[in-house]
């Protein structure tokens, strides 16, 4: 198939899984065109079923802010008629599902081909976007006109059900991801990041945004009053902001951040925990990809974050807020080895089984030929 993927590319769980899922389809011999105002965040540039296009922004005068949709919907009508795309698949309702469905039409007055629109939810554009009376009707206009709609969580499909108080069936496949084998040995890499050998090591990997609660994660390390914890952080975002609250706690030695991090095999591999406090998680994408390693989790018990946790076998869950109660959870791990060792096999096993490249992408496919086979729209 030729297939088109909008995304995100900042770093995020969006654009992460959308570079995955079309570096897994193009190994699978598939034509993969990405389209973007830049390349995403881990996307494989170099394999050849890979084709990047840019969308080029122009910053008139006359509007205010510079738009971004009508660019996207133009580049995707010159792409999806070059190509002959079959499938449009966009990560995330506005724009990228609304510009996919303006360039459709488009194709069709023009008489150019056109590629059927699939539209997959993430969450921020059910979660937040989707309670905004400014954006709500056309979200739901969005995901309703596609001509097939993913969600990355059974849980965020049954709030999209909510939220848009639609009725249009929304096919549930799991985010994935395949772990790369590090290429720096833990103790190496512990070296170079400055930390001991028998230290304790929590890591977090996200974006930081607010709803992430980055000062709920320093202060369970505050609480965690063993010097022996320490808290490795994978910043998709600047941590200028908690910096002031870092020293507050007294927690400065205790913290190590690395910004845009691409090999995360080997720093997650010189942890041993994850710690994930998030108010609202549709999936939880660095929740898995610290269990593909083999680490044992403590999160918040939201959203997606209970399909992929198991509490009590592959980690703990915690109410949100409950700095005190995920703090003991970390202690626990930290002074029993054998608990975390046990623990983090259990977590690999069941991202191996549960969250695997194979099974999630084989229901894509799957999906896309349904999806050609009955839309006539």
């Amino acid at each position: 198939m030729n297939i088109g993927i909008t995304c995100y590319p900042s770093v995020g769980g969006s654009g992460i899984v959308a570079s995955q899922l079309g570096s897994e389809l193009a190994r699978l011999g598939h034509k993969i065109h990405f389209i973007s105002y830049e390349p995403p965040f881990r996307l494989d540039r170099k394999h050849p079923n890979i084709s990047f296009h840019k969308v080029e922004l122009n910053e008139y005068q006359l509007f205010k802010y510079p738009d971004y949709t009508l660019p996207l919907a133009v580049k995707m009508v010159e792409v999806s008629n070059k190509f002959k795309l079959d499938i449009m698949h966009v990560h995330y309702a506005v724009p990228h599902a609304t510009a996919a469905l303006l360039a459709r039409q488009i194709g069709r007055e023009e008489k150019l081909h056109t590629a059927r629109v699939i539209t997959t939810l993430h969450g921020t554009d059910i979660t937040l976007m989707g309670r905004d009376p400014n954006v709500a009707p056309i979200i739901k206009y969005s995901t309703e006109s596609s001509c097939g709609v993913t969600a990355v969580s059974y849980s965020l499909a049954e709030e999209t059900a909510q939220v848009l108080d639609t009725k249009k069936q929304i096919e549930v496949i799991h985010n994935f991801y395949r772990p790369r084998e590090p290429k720096v040995a833990r103790n190496t890499m512990r070296r170079k990041l400055g930390l001991r050998q028998d230290d304790f090591v929590l890591i977090h990997l996200s974006n930081l945004r607010p709803v992430k609660r980055v000062p709920d994660i320093l202060k369970v390390l505050a609480n965690c009053e063993d010097e022996r914890i320490k808290l490795l952080i994978l910043a998709g975002g600047s941590f200028d902001e908690f910096k002031p609250l870092v020293k507050e706690l007294g927690i400065e030695k205790r913290v190590v951040v690395k910004p845009r991090v691409l090999d995360i095999e080997n720093y997650i591999s010189a942890s041993d925990a994850g710690i994930y406090a998030s108010q609202r998680e549709s999936f939880g994408m660095g929740v898995l990809e610290t269990m593909s390693f083999g680490k044992p989790v403590v999160a918040t018990k939201v959203g997606g974050v209970t399909e992929i946790v198991v509490e009590g076998e592959t980690g703990f869950l915690k109410r949100l807020g409950d700095v005190k109660g995920m703090a003991k959870a970390v202690r626990t791990l930290a002074n029993d080895p054998t608990l975390s060792a046990t623990m983090g096999a259990a977590a690999k096993a069941r991202a191996q089984e549960c969250f695997s490249a194979e099974a999630s992408v084989n229901k894509y496919v799957a999906f896309y030929r349904r999806v050609l086979a009955e839309c006539t729209q």
